[in-house]
């Protein structure tokens, strides 16, 4: 098994995105065995720098990524050509710096990734249902300088809608800000619903006028050898999905 994949999305060429399995490379230990990339769920240090080494060298990529202190929220980091080992508070990040690799921690929160048509900027996006509901969609989209008609969106690997159940309190948070909201749920027992955040992130797009929307179909929970997932194992690692613009001199 590979370590990482491409989405498979109409991205312009200048575009290079991936994402990342828990198998295939890395040093972790369980439960973060074994290609843990995320430095805040409780794996020894030294085991996230090894694996976050070997994924720059063996992606082959042009810049360490940008990680971000991620927190559930909706704020947006542009990063310029600065490399930093800052990692600012935010959920998403924008650039349209040639050769800057964003990058977006997930473990049942959905990563999207978004580029202009293009190829001329891109985002990075982690749409927890927190964030989801807040705007962290709506603000990468504004941070953005192109046309939301323009922009195209890759939906990543998440909680799908056969397992990820959610309480009332989930589900009202969506159907307060739009009633076609509740079409993603799917009641299960009373107060508790089955909750399709690829169904909510693609109704935020669609609103937005972000219409070329790909992805959406591997589920974290109901995959076990592919992806980690908190919601079935509660300690466990992270995965990556990272987007970056080739330098058309490369």
């Amino acid at each position: 098994m590979a370590a990482w994949a491409q989405p498979d999305w109409p991205a312009p060429q200048r575009v290079r995105a991936l994402y990342t399995v828990r198998h295939g490379a890395g040093v972790s230990l369980p439960p973060f065995n074994h290609f843990n990339l995320g430095a805040r769920c409780g794996d020894d240090a030294s085991a996230v720098t090894a694996n976050r080494q070997l994924l720059l060298q063996g992606a082959k990529l042009p810049q360490p990524p940008r990680w971000l202190n991620q927190v559930h929220g909706n704020a947006v980091n542009r990063f310029n050509a600065t490399v930093s080992d800052c990692e600012p508070e935010a959920d998403a990040a924008v650039t349209a710096e040639s050769n800057c690799v964003l990058a977006v921690l997930t473990a049942d929160c959905l990563p999207l990734l978004l580029c202009a048509e293009d190829g001329s900027e891109v985002a990075a996006v982690h749409a927890g249902w927190r964030g989801l509901s807040t705007g962290v969609i709506e603000n990468s989209v504004a941070a953005m300088h192109a046309s939301p008609s323009n922009i195209r969106a890759w939906l990543g690997p998440a909680a799908g809608p056969q397992a990820y159940e959610v309480g009332d309190e989930v589900r009202d948070a969506f159907v307060r800000h739009d009633a076609h909201a509740a079409e993603a749920f799917r009641s299960t027992r009373p107060g508790h619903w089955l909750c399709d955040l690829f169904a909510l992130a693609r109704l935020r797009l669609n609103a937005l006028g972000v219409t070329r929307v790909s992805g959406g179909s591997f589920c974290t929970i109901s995959d076990p050898q592919r992806f980690f997932s908190h919601r079935r194992d509660a300690r466990t690692g992270r995965m990556a999905s990272l987007i970056w613009i080739e330098d058309a001199q490369a």
